[in-house]
């Protein structure tokens, strides 16, 4: 078996060398005829500027191809603008000005007309040579698994370079690097307009003090997850991988245009369209959340809630956020994931989803109905009567890979009382956020009017798509599952998980029940709650917990030797159970429950 597993890590770490090498396997030679610019005045701008600042024939390497077309496009947008008044009275002015708006558009466009070489010429090859090859070793290093025995074993976890975390000192460090560097970045985002910048800088600096001066925080024990003493390098490397992968694929796509390439035979055949940055993330998201599914299946497999439930989120990632969107684009439907809810899908109220959804018929109306009624009637009935697991545990897209490809860094979510009060101003100032950002985008969509309380809706729905729904969700919702465990995006920023826990503490029938009198103190429990609760507390009291951020996984009742854990459904205590400890109190004279 353990032949199986190196040979599995072999292959797949050869798949992986090579889709990362993939990126500089080709090159780029400017071509007027193929370029797919519609606008001719901005095309022919371009290619002169391209021409003027050297050969155009010349092979050029995707790095320093880019480079020169970019300064290329600034060129030609000068000046074009430059000779607009000579012409404005025959042209509109964006069909003859090139808006900042284009750039990327034109520069992905360019990157993808001109390129040439081996992955371009070669995709299917390519495609199986490391998204093909990396499944294969994958699953030699997962499907061994199920000849073991099943139940839960440590298996080295926190003496794992790959996943005992990392100390107080370099969480830290790459915690304060990420907020300079995506308040820096943010900056450039916004053109120019420290506001927004400051703004959060702000923010954050009132959560701090809350936190560590008001609340008195700062005098307790450091955060703890797995307080190593020495540092998971292998899995520093591997948030960086990550980090860098989402900052990429968020904002410069044609550096990553061969990836593109290699998933462009999967886009033909499903979709009948070339490739593009979001279908290589869907589907190389698909099939993490499937070949990890699996790992799960084969680890959790003495426990049917665990195997069902992987089985749940690997069905509703494939169908319904991967396949159907893809299908329903090529029927000519808006393309429309029918499980994501706002305020996670934060987009739906923008003016341009909703423009398209009304102009496509009957379709168009019903998603719109849909999306609607799951947002404000769906998610207060069905959390309810099941909590919010129906929807983090079972539905969640971000949920799905949180459990499938960071179960084996679960251990690391931080359990200090500190972070959770980090959690709890974080998670529900998105919520605010996301509530604001979407009450002045329909009030601009039913007025026409960009100005709210001196604000334009559209900065601040760009900042918000910018910070929250690509650095903190992205960036750092998966880069940091390595460096602070597998749920950061979901217990600290998810907008919707906010929606969802208040309506679970104040108004569910779900909690968690405990057998307080069969606790023997293990840890197992706390250890591997992903959303830093400590349960161990409130079993060794015999308290049923009830916490707005508990996803009911169901790990904490998995991992029990004892059985003293058990996801519950159950009303008649649904005003009282947050704040009865339901421990046992027997004495010679009386048995009481201790209130």
């Amino acid at each position: 078996m353990k032949t199986l597993e190196k040979l599995g890590l072999s292959i797949f770490s050869i798949a992986l060398i090579l889709f990362t090498l993939s990126l500089g396997l080709s090159k780029h030679t400017l071509n007027p005829e193929t370029l797919n610019i519609t606008n001719e005045t901005h095309k022919n701008a371009i290619v002169q500027a391209y021409e003027e600042s050297g050969n155009i024939d010349e092979s050029l390497g995707n790095i320093a191809f880019i480079h020169r077309l970019k300064n290329s496009i600034y060129q030609a947008q000068s000046s074009l603008e430059y000779s607009y008044p000579s012409v404005k009275a025959n042209t509109s002015e964006w069909d003859h000005k090139i808006g900042d708006w284009k750039i990327k558009e034109y520069v992905n466009t360019a990157v993808r007309d001109s390129a040439h070489g081996w992955v371009p010429e070669n995709k299917s090859l390519f495609l199986l040579l490391t998204i093909g090859l990396g499944i294969l070793g994958g699953l030699i290093y997962i499907l061994p698994q199920f000849k073991s025995l099943p139940g839960i074993k440590h298996d080295g976890i926190y003496h794992s370079s790959m996943t005992r975390g990392l100390k107080l000192g370099i969480r830290s460090f790459f915690l304060i690097m990420t907020i300079l560097g995506v308040l820096v970045y943010g900056f450039n985002y916004m053109g120019g307009q420290y506001f927004w910048s400051l703004v959060t800088l702000l923010v954050i600096g009132i959560i701090v003090y809350l936190v560590m001066y008001r609340e008195k925080q700062g005098t307790l024990n450091p955060p703890k997850s797995a307080g190593p003493r020495i540092t998971a390098w292998f899995g520093v490397i591997t948030g960086i991988y990550l980090i860098v992968f989402y900052i990429l694929l968020y904002w410069f796509p044609a550096y990553i245009q061969n990836w593109i390439f290699i998933v462009d035979p999967v886009s033909e055949f499903i979709g009948g369209k070339p490739a593009s940055q979001w279908f290589l993330y869907g589907l190389l998201y698909t099939i993490i959340v499937i070949v990890m599914g699996i790992r799960m299946i084969a680890k959790y497999r003495h426990n049917r809630y665990q195997m069902v439930r992987t089985g749940s989120v690997m069905f509703f990632q494939t169908c319904f956020a991967f396949l159907l969107p893809e299908i329903m684009v090529r029927l000519n439907q808006p393309y429309f994931d029918f499980k994501n809810i706002w305020p996670l899908n934060y987009t739906f109220f923008f003016d341009w989803n909703l423009n398209q959804l009304l102009e496509s018929g009957g379709m168009g109306l019903f998603m719109l109905v849909w999306g609607i009624a799951l947002a404000l009637i769906g998610v207060p009935v069905i959390t309810y009567f099941f909590g919010k697991r129906w929807y983090c545990s079972w539905v969640c897209g971000c949920g799905g890979l949180a459990e499938t490809m960071g179960d084996p860094y679960r251990q690391l979510s931080d359990k200090s009382l500190r972070a959770w009060k980090y959690e709890r101003y974080i998670i529900h100032g998105v919520l605010v956020f996301a509530v604001i950002m979407t009450l002045m985008v329909l009030y601009t969509f039913f007025t026409g009017s960009t100005q709210v309380l001196s604000l334009d809706s559209n900065a601040v729905r760009q900042w918000y798509g910018f910070l929250i729904g690509s650095a903190f969700a992205g960036v750092v919702g998966t880069g940091f599952y390595p460096l602070m465990g597998n749920r950061t995006w979901c217990r600290f920023g998810c907008p919707l998980a906010a929606y969802l826990g208040l309506v679970q503490k104040f108004k569910s029938r779900f909690r968690i029940t405990t057998n307080g009198g069969q606790c023997i103190s293990c840890g197992n429990c706390s250890t591997y709650c992903e959303m830093g609760i400590d349960v161990r507390w409130y079993a060794q009291r015999g308290q049923d917990i009830v916490r707005s951020s508990c996803v009911g996984c169901g790990v904490c009742s998995a991992v029990c030797p004892r059985g003293v854990l058990r996801l519950e459904n159950g009303s008649t205590d649904i005003d009282s159970r947050a704040t009865e400890l339901r421990t046992i109190h027997i004495s010679e004279n009386d048995v009481k429950i201790l209130a």
